[in-house]
Order: structure tokens, then C-alpha cells, then sequence
């Protein structure tokens, strides 16, 4: 049986999932205590972030390596470490899959409703960052709407080597999406927990390389996926995405407000679906009301990046790609300026 010597040294050697010190330097491990006719071992442990999945895999690595050592059952709690210790290792939070790609900037597409055309943005920002020499990323993080694949025209899987998945590249950006893992037009059918899961293998399990980019099309609100993207990610930067109208505005404004809240800075607004300009006049027509970004960005206190027309892309069928714009049509002119402020911005 374990004693509480030979549990506090193990514990003690674990990394908190947050600092990435060992719980035995952070003082994270608080009590332990063991009742032998049942050997039972209950612990307290002290970390820098409560919540969400890097606890629950922290828990699950307390529970596994206990057992393999001589108990039969373990009672945890969990408690914050105290500000002191917190601000002696200031600078070495990040998750994992932050300090495994630690020279890349990791960049959350949001909005508070759906059908604002979020993925849209998110796809052709991937490209046009792609177009201006980055490397870039992209997570179609959005698990039950996802869409990514179709819109950028991709037909094949990702590919295996050894143990990793290697995302499939398109237009110079690197996917991966559930879309690759499920079949044709079958709805996913799975809870929280599940789908936090799902998204931590994208960055696990996937062989990225090296880029400068990570873009995430998460999905709209503030559920599940969307809160454990920000746990994941603790230093990814958010662009939120909203149309004209005052009501889709006053909507996109709870998932800016989530990120302000979960201490993640805002890049900037943008407004899709601005107005309508016609071909033939040159007229256009505010389709859906205007100012909602402007205003948008004013109640998050970031700035508007960008105002995007209704308007398709032109097709080509022997290189179908439905949502990406050519570089030259007005609207990739549009999403490559934005792609300039956003490396100017991150880039500082």
C-alpha cells in the first residue's frame, strides 16, 4: 500500500496543466491522506486555472497513476493556488498545445448567433494570410455545423503517419475538421464533454509543423465547444464576427464579452454582409441596416477591421472552391487588407 510520503513525491512530480511546473515547486500539492484497510487515498491539489478540460485530464492522470501504484480508490478536490504563487511563475502560463506551438498565434473566429457568415470570414482570412506568405492553420472547430471542407472545395481525407494526422492543405492552408471523420450528411450526435475531447485531439493528434497562424471557425454562442477552446487556449486573440443589424450586433456582443471574460484580447470587428452594391448603378442598398459593427466594436473597445459587401465568388468548376474569393475580386481585395491588419497587429 501507499504511503503519504511515496504519494506526495509521485504527485509532486506532475506538471500543473496550466504552468507546466511541477506541482511539487508551485507547493500544488495541498493535503494527503490514506486509509489503509480500504486503501484509499485522498488528495487535495492546488492549480493555477479551475475548470474545464486541462483539470479534467489533470484528474484523470492523478486518478491513473495512484492506482497504478497501490490504491484502490481515490477522493480528489481541486483548490486555485494562492496569488503568490501564481504571480512567482506569471509568464509561464499556456496550455500544452500552446507552449508545443509556441511560435504560433493562435486566432478564434466568434460570433453570438449563427448565420452571420463566421466561417466565411474564417476561411478566407486563413487564405488570404496563406497569400501573403504566412503559414497558416486552420480549425473548423464549429463540431455540429461544420462546414470548412465544402467551402473551401476539399475532397480528400487527411492522411496517417504513424501515430499523427496530417491535416489536408488547400489553397496553402492546412484543415482539419470533423467533417473528415464522420460520414456523408450524418449528424453528430454528442455531448459537451465529447466535443472538448474531439477538439484537443485536432492539436494533439495532428502534425501541424510550423506555422504563424492558427485560425479556429468556432462555433456560434458561448456553449460547450466554445468555452473549452478558450480553456485550451488561454492565450489566443478572438475576431468577432457580426452583420449590420442592431440585433446580431447586440448578440455578437456576449461572445466578445466572453472572451473579455476568459482575459482573451480582441482583435477586432468585423461586419459581414455590410450592403449590397449593384453592378450595373453602382448603387448600393444597406440590406441589413447599418452601423451594428461600428457599434460593436465601440462596446468591446477594439476597432473595425473590416466591412465585407454581399457578393459571390466566381466559380470555377474545373477548381471548385464555393467560398473562397480570388485574390483580385473585391472582396479578396477586402479580406487581404484585413489579413495586413491583423499581421500588423500581432505581429507588434
Amino acid at each position: 500500500m501507499l504511503t503519504i510520503e511515496a504519494a506526495t513525491k509521485l504527485l509532486g512530480e506532475i506538471a500543473d496543466p496550466i504552468l507546466n511546473v511541477p506541482l511539487k515547486e508551485t507547493g500544488g500539492v495541498k493535503e494527503v491522506s490514506i486509509k489503509e484497510e480500504k486503501e484509499h487515498v485522498s488528495v487535495k491539489i492546488a492549480i493555477a486555472k479551475l475548470g474545464g478540460q486541462p483539470q479534467l485530464d489533470l484528474q484523470t492522470k492523478i486518478v491513473e497513476l495512484l492506482k497504478a501504484n497501490g490504491a484502490r480508490t481515490v477522493g480528489l478536490r481541486f483548490d486555485q493556488l494562492d496569488d503568490a504563487a501564481l504571480e512567482q511563475y506569471r509568464g509561464q502560463t499556456g496550455s500544452e498545445i500552446e507552449r508545443r506551438l509556441q511560435d504560433t498565434e493562435f486566432i478564434s473566429i466568434a460570433s453570438g448567433k449563427g448565420g452571420v457568415g463566421k466561417s466565411t470570414v474564417s476561411v478566407n482570412l486563413a487564405v488570404a494570410l496563406a497569400r501573403l506568405g504566412k503559414k497558416v492553420g486552420l480549425v473548423d472547430a464549429d463540431i455540429y455545423g461544420f462546414s470548412v471542407p465544402d467551402m473551401m472545395g476539399i475532397t480528400e481525407r487527411p492522411g496517417i503517419k504513424g501515430e499523427s494526422i496530417i491535416p489536408v492543405e488547400r489553397f496553402g492552408v492546412k484543415v482539419i475538421s470533423m467533417a473528415f471523420f464522420v460520414e456523408e450528411n450524418t449528424p453528430v450526435i454528442w455531448r459537451g464533454p465529447m466535443l472538448g475531447k474531439m477538439i484537443n485531439n485536432f492539436f494533439q493528434e495532428v502534425e501541424w509543423g510550423e506555422l504563424d497562424y492558427i485560425l479556429l471557425d468556432l462555433p456560434p454562442g458561448t456553449g460547450d465547444v466554445a468555452l473549452d477552446v478558450h480553456e485550451m487556449l488561454p492565450k489566443s486573440k478572438e475576431i468577432v464576427v457580426t452583420t449590420p443589424h442592431p440585433t446580431a450586433a447586440f448578440v455578437a456582443a456576449r461572445a466578445g464579452a466572453m472572451a473579455l471574460h476568459t482575459k482573451h484580447d480582441i482583435l477586432g470587428v468585423v461586419e459581414n454582409m455590410s450592403y449590397f452594391e449593384s453592378r450595373e448603378t453602382g448603387n448600393r442598398e444597406y440590406v441589413f441596416g447599418s452601423g451594428g459593427g461600428e457599434k460593436l466594436a465601440q462596446e468591446l473597445n477594439t476597432e473595425l477591421i473590416g466591412q465585407l459587401p454581399l457578393a459571390q465568388p466566381d466559380w470555377d468548376e474545373n477548381d471548385f472552391a464555393p467560398s473562397v474569393y480570388a485574390a483580385d475580386h473585391p472582396l479578396g481585395v477586402i479580406y487581404r487588407n484585413m489579413a495586413a491588419k491583423i499581421i500588423e497587429k500581432t505581429e507588434k
